[in-house]
């Protein structure tokens, strides 16, 4: 956690302009996300689809409560990541019963259909062209450019990570370890293996949905595109990519491939060459994730 909060206070003495604090900005909002994520694929076994769904219910939800219903902005953000929990225990029970390709797909139907719901009701929520979101305000003032969101959103992503190493570390955290392992062992020792993955399920949407929040008041404007199915497959990417069961993983993750697509820019031609590339590398290299590869690496090297 020092190191983490090393990184957010130094950081801004490399960032130059506007441009690189907005990529850092993006960098937090990708890791709250992916740290929620990370809970229910790398420690619980789950697989998810959709939670970029989650996250285009909380951006919807919270402009929608903002503009419509003039809730204040810091009501709103929890109002609406309430909504996705509820939504998110209504449908955790019926389908995490299922396992492997099957929950895959029950998942990947979820964040369609709330991809498609979104698009089509234009008279609630602008359909294709997206909708206004007001500024966000806390007591009266209001957040506005990149450096103040960038303190906000550093707040926020370090938040999520404390929340997330206290609940691994707790027995919660090792009934999910437990059900990882073998779901049926898990049981055989109590663990009610139906209520944990539930209560991780709906903990990594109510995640989701408040990065959605986050997202939409700093970027002013929402689309469907934070609820398409590529952006849920750049969720998992991401954490496959740090290294499952690793939160700090999940951060560096979210990181290398927020930051990598404006890297390449300078090749943009070839951007998703390079970028598979880069990606296939990484699996074949680094096959349990790039942060647990190396922490293992050094553990080899200095013993």
């Amino acid at each position: 956690m020092a190191a983490l909060a090393l990184v957010i206070v130094l950081a801004p003495l490399v960032l130059a302009n506007d441009y690189f604090y907005d990529v850092a900005i993006l960098v937090g909002l990708n890791a709250i996300v992916c740290v929620g994520l990370n809970l229910l694929i790398g420690y619980a076994g789950q697989i998810s689809l959709g939670h970029a769904g989650f996250f285009g219910l909380g951006a919807y939800g919270s402009a929608l409560l903002c503009s419509r219903y003039g809730v204040p902005p810091l009501a709103a953000l929890p109002l609406a990541a309430a909504g996705v929990a509820v939504l998110a225990f209504a449908v955790g029970r019926p389908i995490l019963r299922l396992k492997g390709h099957y929950l895959a797909m029950a998942t990947l139907g979820l964040g369609v259909i709330v991809s498609i719901v979104i698009a089509n009701e234009d008279r609630i929520t602008g359909g294709p062209d997206g909708m206004a979101v007001p500024p966000f305000t806390v007591l009266g003032h209001l957040v506005q450019g990149e450096q103040a969101w960038y303190w906000l959103v550093g707040a926020c992503l370090f938040v999520a990570v404390w929340l997330a190493l206290n609940l691994i570390e707790s027995p919660a955290g090792r009934a999910l370890r437990a059900l990882h392992g073998s779901e049926i062992a898990a049981e055989v020792v109590g663990i009610d293996s139906a209520r944990r993955k539930l209560e991780v399920f709906v903990l990594s949407a109510v995640f989701a949905a408040l990065a959605g929040g986050l997202t939409a008041f700093y970027s002013g404007f929402v689309t469907p595109d934070k609820a398409s199915f590529l952006h849920s497959v750049e969720l998992v990417t991401m954490v496959v990519f740090g290294g499952m069961a690793s939160t700090f993983g999940a951060v560096v993750g979210a990181a290398v491939l927020t930051i990598l697509p404006q890297a390449l820019t300078a090749v943009r031609e070839y951007e998703m060459v390079v970028f598979g590339a880069v990606m296939m590398a990484t699996m074949i290299f680094f096959p349990r994730g790039a942060v647990p590869t190396l922490e293992s690496w050094l553990r080899r090297r200095s013993s």
